[in-house]
This record gives structure tokens, C-alpha cells and sequence, in this order.
């Protein structure tokens, strides 16, 4: 795979991003110089567990899963992360190897943000390491969340919190929600087995709350399906 940054305005990318729109012009043009982009086809690797940590990464296009392996093989997804997200700036402060798997679920870009220029920044302006640092800190409450979700509701309660996730509750009904990857992944996200995943999909479709096809969910009754689970 080829980095190809000719055919990217780095710069201009860095200007939309919350974490770097505060830098001078001049600033950003510094840190272009320590980013490069990698394309990806679906199933390639950006990094395992134990390669050496030299940068963080900008998701542009597609989508990537960090996840885990156990010792038998299987994978648990910790998270998966689209376009505008990063991901791996903890591990780059930590002067560790890289303590996840990260794959490209479909085709994807990446802007690759090398620690080098990172750290360089912040030995000139410490307002970026506290820009830094909030980025950190808002993947690690989203973490919280998920262990608390876990904790307290339910598998149902988790799936029926993931089709909804970016429905307003107070639209019509006849919403569809795409599956973004697949039904294993999502439920490996989940902590859930692909066989309660699908088990549970059709039994809401059997409530008639739902109908599927394929990766399209088509939310027939946003109401009931939000208290659906906490009956």
C-alpha cells in the first residue's frame, strides 16, 4: 500500500479537525509535514499488537475495529471508529507498543500523525497537549459508559441502544438504520454472541418493531422499541 499525500490537502484536513482547528496556520503546516496517509483495502491491517508505537491515527474515509484477540482465537471489538475519529493517541503517550489490533473493515484513508510532530508541538505550545489530553479523556468516558452499559442493561436493552443510537426519539416511524459492518462485529461490540445478536434481531421483528433486510433495520415503532427492552 502507497501513501500518496499529493492527491490530500493535509493541511486544510488538519484546519476541520476540532483537535488541531486552534493551531496557526503555520502550526498546521508543521504538523503536515509529520503526516502521512495510508489507503487501505477492506480486511488489511494498520497495526498489531506489539508493533513498535510511533504515531496516532485520523480516520478520513471508511472504518476501522480495534480489537483484541484471546488465546483461542476469537476477537473482541473493542471499539470501531469512522470518519473524524482518531484513535491510538494514548498508546503514543505511553512510550508502549501498540496493545490492540486495529483492521480496516472497509476501504479506508487514514491520516497517520507521527509522534515525532506531535511531541515537537507540544514542547512549543502546551495548550496543545491540553487538547490533547481532552481528546483522551472523551474516549476514555466513552469507555465508562460502554462498561457501565455492560454492567447494567441488559443484551437486549445494549442492541436496542444501537439501532437507536442516532435516531431522534420523537421521529416518525419507518426509520432505517444501515448496519455499518457486520452483524459478528457489531455484536463483538456489544459483548454479545453473534448467535444472541441475531436471535434477539428477530425476535423484535416478530414484535413487529422491526423488519430486516440484509444490513438495512427498518424501525417500524421508535416508541415501543425504546421501552421494548426495559420490560
Amino acid at each position: 500500500m502507497k501513501s500518496k499525500n499529493q492527491t490530500f490537502d493535509i493541511q486544510s484536513y488538519l484546519s476541520a479537525m476540532p483537535l488541531f482547528s486552534n493551531l496557526t496556520d503555520e502550526e498546521r503546516a508543521r504538523l503536515a509535514q509529520g503526516c502521512l496517509l495510508k489507503r487501505l483495502t477492506r480486511g488489511d491491517m494498520v497495526f498489531r499488537t506489539g508493533d513498535l508505537c510511533e504515531a496516532f491515527y485520523v480516520v478520513i474515509l471508511g472504518q476501522v475495529k480495534l480489537y483484541v484477540a484471546t488465546p483461542n482465537g476469537q476477537e473482541k471489538v473493542v471499539e470501531i471508529v469512522g470518519p473524524g475519529r482518531s484513535f491510538a493517541e494514548a498508546m503514543m503517550f505511553l512510550d508502549i507498543p501498540y496493545i490492540l489490533n486495529v483492521q480496516a473493515l472497509t476501504d479506508t484513508l487514514l491520516m497517520c500523525v507521527s509522534k515525532k510532530a506531535v511531541f515537537s508541538e507540544i514542547d512549543q505550545d502546551p495548550k496543545f497537549a491540553r487538547k490533547m489530553l481532552a481528546g483522551i479523556s472523551r474516549r476514555l468516558h466513552g469507555l465508562v459508559q460502554d462498561v457501565e452499559a455492560y454492567a447494567l442493561h441488559s443484551g437486549i436493552q445494549r442492541l436496542i441502544g444501537f439501532l437507536l443510537r442516532e435516531v431522534n426519539q420523537d421521529d416518525a416511524d419507518n426509520v432505517t438504520v444501515s448496519l455499518p459492518v457486520s452483524k459478528a462485529t457489531i455484536a463483538s461490540r456489544l459483548s454479545l454472541t453473534p448467535e444472541y445478536f441475531s436471535r434477539v434481531l428477530h425476535e423484535l421483528e416478530a414484535e413487529g418493531l422491526i423488519a430486516i433486510d440484509k444490513r438495512d433495520v427498518r424501525i417500524l415503532d421508535v416508541q415501543r422499541l425504546a421501552h421494548y427492552g426495559a420490560q
